[in-house]
């Protein structure tokens, strides 16, 4: 075994693999070398490598000791992995500034700003493309407005047109992994067909692979309030909770997406998170999906834009109107009428996810800003005890990058994955 000790250090032991690097290590002592040490010391370095890029993709630049105690393992292994990712072109290795103390200081890791996905939403009005890179960063962001709602060909050819003008603009040497898509409707998440998108009227529209047609680029697409949820956990409000649920208020209607212990949950096909046709007013009007009373139906960014006198382009200054509405006023009432309703559904939340966190995003985020204590104390006064106790209600951190981000996660999971594979094979 080998490794480095210096008092305090914790060391994970390695074997001795003197025709590879530190990276080859394997991290699971005691077993003997055998006809498959090769490959197994290959997953381990796959695993290690995603491991680091995968903490610098979601927590930003980290010293190189940093790695170390998040990883546990030791210093050479991690010298050896940066060193690996930084020939990839994945990330890159700066002396850190400001320091003024006896002994060499650890190099910060950081991700390389070369590396960039597309992400693109499609919607009832408007196609919207945007560039992020491997720091969950969105550096450009192109909304181009329809005429009506586009067809599936048609979304992606809009999305073409303006990914190839970004592209234009991107660093010659940089490296782009693909496309992702969020998506308002249900996506199987295996091949990125589009099962159903009621707002937009699709069915069973092979989108992923439509755009990957036109683009040129490797492209996956999943059910939009799911990536959001991903993004919000990653990146947003969601930072630190294992158990959280998401729901999304858009142009076309309500979607939910939810966390089990750190991990998505999608269901069997990927269609798990419909929580805006869960049922909350049996008197209420028969939904698009043909039942009655659904969150979708009583619940609704039209309504509030209409009695606001905003436009659909002026989604984003719904918070301001809602919050200056008088008592009493028909914004006002609305407002009330649509949180009671959102109160019923999250109580359906609760008890049947018992999550930490409960993140709203888009115009649910404006109602939640509007009257807060209303929706808490609705939530509160309906839910289950114990459930309820310690569950949080925020606002989505992310606010209109939120979509984005989560599209681009989509993107860069092939890479974080495996990103030596990922590189190699582009």
């Amino acid at each position: 075994m080998t490794g480095e000790q210096r008092p305090g250090e914790r060391v994970t032991p390695t074997f001795d693999v003197p025709s590879g690097s530190a990276a080859d290590r394997t991290l699971v002592p005691g077993r003997a070398a055998g006809p498959d040490r090769g490959a197994r010391l290959d997953r381990v370095r796959q695993s290690n490598l995603a491991t680091v890029l995968g903490i610098v993709h979601t927590e930003g630049a980290r010293s190189r000791s940093g790695l170390t105690q998040a990883t546990g393992l030791n210093r050479s292994t991690i010298a050896a992995l940066v060193g690996e990712l930084v020939e990839l072109g994945l990330v890159t290795e700066t002396e850190p500034e400001g320091l003024n103390r006896v002994g060499r200081p650890s190099p910060i890791v950081a991700p390389a700003s070369r590396v960039v996905a597309f992400a693109v939403n499609p919607e009832i009005d408007s196609v919207t493309v945007g560039v992020v890179g491997l720091d969950g960063v969105v550096r450009q962001r192109v909304r181009r407005e329809t005429d009506g709602v586009p067809t599936a060909l048609e979304a992606a050819a809009l999305a073409a047109e303006v990914v190839a003008e970004l592209r234009a603009g991107l660093d010659p040497t940089g490296f782009v992994v693909g496309v992702g898509v969020a998506v308002p409707g249900l996506v199987r998440a295996d091949e990125g067909l589009v099962r159903l998108a009621p707002h937009l009227g699709w069915v069973d529209e092979p989108f992923a692979r439509q755009l990957a047609d036109v683009t040129g680029l490797p492209t996956r697409a999943q059910n939009d309030a799911s990536l959001g949820a991903l993004a919000e956990a990653r990146f947003g409000a969601g930072r630190g909770v294992d158990d959280l649920v998401y729901l999304n208020g858009g142009a076309s209607g309500v979607g939910g997406g939810v966390l089990i212990d750190g991990r998505p949950f999608s269901g069997r096909g990927g269609y798990a998170g419909e929580i805006g046709h869960t049922l909350v007013n049996s008197s209420g009007v028969r939904c698009h999906c043909g039942a009655t009373g659904c969150l979708e139906t009583e619940v609704g960014q039209a309504e509030l834009l209409a009695v606001t006198g905003l436009a659909r382009w002026q989604a984003d200054e719904l918070d301001a109107a809602l919050v200056a509405a008088p008592l009493g006023s028909p914004v006002a009432v609305e407002v009330a009428r649509q949180v009671d309703q959102l109160a019923i559904a999250l109580r359906n939340v609760v008890n049947t996810f018992d999550p930490e966190l409960i993140v709203l995003g888009g115009f649910l985020g404006s109602l939640f800003g509007a009257a807060p204590e209303r929706l808490v104390a609705g939530v509160t006064a309906q839910a289950l005890p114990g459930s309820r106790d310690d569950v949080r209600i925020v606002r989505a951190a992310l606010g209109r990058d939120r979509l984005m981000i989560g599209a681009a996660e989509r993107a860069f999971e092939a890479l974080l994955a495996d990103p030596a594979s990922a590189v190699r094979g582009a």
